[in-house]
């Protein structure tokens, strides 16, 4: 009888040590709670009893959660329509706070991460959200953490993974971008144009000291060209020879006369001083005296015949150009056959 009451005791004892036998793992801490109040401090990872039927005792996780953020469509600062989601790393740094203060601490601090991301995007501009992200993380971090402490809880970081933009302000943002890579490229061409003309004035500086050295440069180009087997060579014209011919053009008189020769009875003057033009007495006093053959035929180098302007054989010597002037002037017309006046 008494072997078996004893068998009995040690077998409740058996029973109320396996029903009030705890372990607490590394990463969790106990709350325990006996007839509803916290009871103690909270238990550390290990072996512990707690009272059956009296006590109860709650394990909470001080592992790092990650929690991601659902997307929130929201309209940025500058009026842009973006769609935002995000991640938030948290942990329980008071067992106890996260069991009494809260709820559910995961479901608090999940609504707490929407709430303050979309205060995040109506707060920021576009610009800020494509590349200032680090600031916004910041901010984003320490909107959730203010009422997180009171829940025993800490946020350690938040990240902000995707900003979704419409299609329209996608292809908006890509002909900014086209434009402005065309803008450097242009920028940098007209850089590389401004400072080769530049060194082709100081090489040109130098070449008008030393001709020589533009014609040692022609040669090496002739060389240069000549090197890659072309079946043809080009050579330049030089354009100072261009317009030395344009310059002796321009200095060629257009019509060139001299004085008509002295008749009987006329005294010549210098055969080298041309005679007058523009005045039909000019060519009076220098017409010679008409023989008693004269028929009204104009005698030699009178003005009458073009052909025989000057002295014999400078209408020859005329080119075809200056005879061609000569007869359409039409002051040679006026200027005829005239017979001088019988002064007796």
């Amino acid at each position: 009888m008494v072997v078996e009451l004893i068998a009995g005791v040690l077998s409740a004892g058996a029973l109320y040590f396996l029903a009030g036998a705890r372990v607490v793992q590394q990463f969790e801490r106990g709350v325990v709670f006996r007839l509803g109040r916290v009871r103690g401090g909270v238990r550390p990872p290990g072996f512990t009893m707690i009272v059956p039927v009296v006590d109860r005792m709650r394990k909470v996780n001080l592992q790092i959660v990650t929690m991601p953020v659902p997307a929130q469509e929201g309209i940025t600062r500058d009026n842009v329509t973006v769609r935002v989601d995000a991640v938030v790393y948290f942990k329980v740094v008071n067992a106890a706070d996260a069991i009494i203060n809260v709820e559910d601490y995961r479901f608090a601090v999940s609504q707490m991460a929407q709430t303050s991301l979309r205060s995040i995007i109506g707060k920021s501009d576009l610009d800020d959200l494509l590349s200032n992200r680090e600031k916004l993380n910041q901010g984003l971090e320490l909107m959730i953490d203010s009422p997180a402490i009171g829940w025993g809880v800490q946020i350690d970081r938040v990240e902000i993974k995707d900003v979704s933009l419409p299609e329209a302000m996608k292809r908006s943002m890509a002909r900014q971008a086209e434009s402005e890579r065309e803008r450097r490229a242009r920028i940098i061409n007209a850089d590389a144009e401004f400072q080769a003309s530049k060194k082709l004035a100081d090489a040109a500086a130098v070449m008008s000291d030393t001709p020589a050295a533009l014609q040692l440069r022609l040669l090496q180009t002739v060389v240069a060209v000549a090197a890659e087997k072309n079946s043809t060579l080009v050579l330049p014209f030089p354009v100072e020879l261009l317009r030395f011919l344009e310059r002796a053009q321009n200095a060629y008189p257009a019509v060139v006369e001299q004085r008509p020769p002295a008749g009987p009875g006329v005294a010549a003057g210098p055969a080298s001083t041309p005679a007058p033009r523009g005045t039909a007495d000019s060519y009076e006093s220098a017409a010679p005296e008409p023989g008693p053959s004269d028929s009204g035929t104009p005698p030699t180098g009178t003005a009458g015949t073009v052909g025989t302007v000057g002295t014999t054989g400078t209408a020859e010597e005329l080119p075809a150009e200056v005879r061609g002037n000569l007869a359409a002037d039409p002051l040679l017309d006026t200027l005829g056959p005239q017979r001088p006046t019988d002064v007796s």
